[in-house]
């Protein structure tokens, strides 16, 4: 934070500082042709809705890092990922807090919602900015917390929201639990709608055999222990694994099964064929 003895002065320079990073980060990003999701701040109401709401609670005013937050509930495009005002809209506000700030006056708590590690701003943007200019790493805030089906691990795009959302659909089809349930995991969201419908398929086709119901809970474990555990750990025997995940691996062969059958042959020669195409 630099001083030159003006605060207003200083305030001012603060503002046109943070708005030349803005549009420097978005002139890289384009140079670099990563993805428009990059820079958008985090949608509250879009992240709880693809990870499943189960609650929420006051847990009262906490420190909080900076860098947690990463969203907001609906004042998204007034600022950046990184809280960066992205026109000069907010201007007089900003710099009015930044005065304060520099004063040494006291500012209220900004207040944000919780979800797992991550934070979400409910009222304080202005003061979330300034604090990032000034170079600060921590904020006192009131915090509520919120409870979701799945775990908010590994957001960091608004793209990475799509992955969560079929997981979750996924899980509300096949209602793994525990170790099963974390060993289910793919890169393309796709997967998890092929997947779920494959095991509802092997599930019907189980009740058939067997000539009674059972729910969705205890036919997806039966999934996991008798099909999916077994076939993962032929396929590492047979070193077809190769950089996919488990659940990867037995999709793919899942589906390659009816090619498979068709050759009428279990032989090293098919294997080696097999395994030539999944590298």
């Amino acid at each position: 934070m630099k001083d030159t003895g003006f605060p207003r002065a200083d305030a001012e320079h603060d503002f046109l500082r943070a708005r030349r990073r803005q549009v420097l980060s978005r002139l890289a990003n384009w140079l670099r042709g990563e993805p428009d999701d990059v820079n958008i701040m985090l949608p509250f109401h879009e992240v709880v809705d693809a990870l499943g709401f189960l609650g929420e609670r006051k847990i009262g005013a906490r420190v909080i890092r900076l860098d947690s937050i990463v969203g907001s509930v609906d004042r998204g495009r007034d600022f950046d990922r990184r809280f960066r005002p992205t026109s000069g809209r907010v201007r007089e506000r900003w710099e009015r807090l930044a005065l304060a700030t520099r004063r040494g006056e006291s500012i209220p708590p900004i207040e944000v919602y919780r979800v797992g590690e991550l934070h979400f701003i409910i009222d304080g943007h202005h003061r979330v900015s300034v604090a990032h200019a000034m170079g600060l790493s921590t904020l006192e805030a009131m915090v509520t917390e919120v409870r979701t089906k799945l775990d908010p691990s590994g957001i960091r795009y608004r793209g990475d929201l799509i992955v969560k959302d079929y997981r979750r659909l996924f899980l509300e089809r096949v209602p793994l639990s525990g170790h099963s349930r974390a060993s289910v995991v793919f890169t393309d969201p796709w997967d998890y709608a092929r997947l779920g419908e494959h095991v509802e398929a092997w599930g019907f086709r189980l009740m058939q055999d067997e000539g009674h119901y059972s729910d969705r809970a205890t036919l997806a474990q039966r999934w996991f222990d008798e099909e999916f555990v077994p076939v993962v750990a032929m396929l590492r025997q047979a070193d077809l694994i190769g950089e996919r995940t488990d659940a990867e691996a037995y999709l793919w062969v899942a589906c390659e099964r009816y090619r498979l059958i068709r050759t009428h042959r279990w032989d090293d020669e098919v294997f080696e064929a097999v395994r030539s195409q999944s590298r």
